[in-house]
């Protein structure tokens, strides 16, 4: 299956979606992706105090009959929706996440390396809407990086070992 298709089904889904997805909830991120044999929708839904078992069946509720109703069918095989929490390492995919996240450790992937670096780990000490600036330690050294929103491949919150 090309990119292109799943990146048009994760839009069409999520313009379908997130309306649906009220407070205290949030939509944090929607993937589609082949697993074995199978196709999965994934919803990942977050809320202050965390995602019971109770609120996925909830949301199951409300989001599979809103997949069920775009016509035309937009996807090419039978898939299993998932809704879930994002978990501990939950993507930060946009500014308004990031900015969420200040104080907190993460993970972020460049399109480019800076320092011949592509991959940064570390305390999120800011973020003004286009510059990151993680704090991070390299080898035994303490160091800050700036880091240019567009270079930011992938941003997720991480846990520290």
């Amino acid at each position: 299956m090309e990119v292109i298709l799943i990146a048009n089904i994760v839009e069409l889904v999520t313009e379908v979606v997130a309306p649906a997805i009220l407070p205290p909830f949030e939509l944090v991120d929607i993937e589609y992706e082949k697993m074995g044999s199978d196709y999965v929708l994934s919803v990942l839904v977050d809320k202050p105090e965390g995602i019971t078992v109770e609120d996925t069946a909830v949301l199951t509720e409300i989001i599979s009959p809103l997949l069920d109703n775009i016509q035309p069918d937009p996807f090419p095989a039978q898939y299993m929706l998932e809704v879930s929490s994002p978990g501990l390492e939950r993507p930060l995919k946009t500014k308004e996440a990031l900015s969420a996240a200040i104080g907190k450790y993460v993970n972020v992937s460049l399109y480019q390396a800076i320092d011949k670096i592509k991959i940064f780990q570390g305390d999120l000490v800011n973020f003004d809407g286009e510059t990151l600036t993680i704090d991070y330690l390299d080898k035994t050294r303490r160091k800050i990086v700036e880091i240019p929103y567009s270079s930011v491949a992938k941003a997720r919150l991480a846990v520290k070992l």
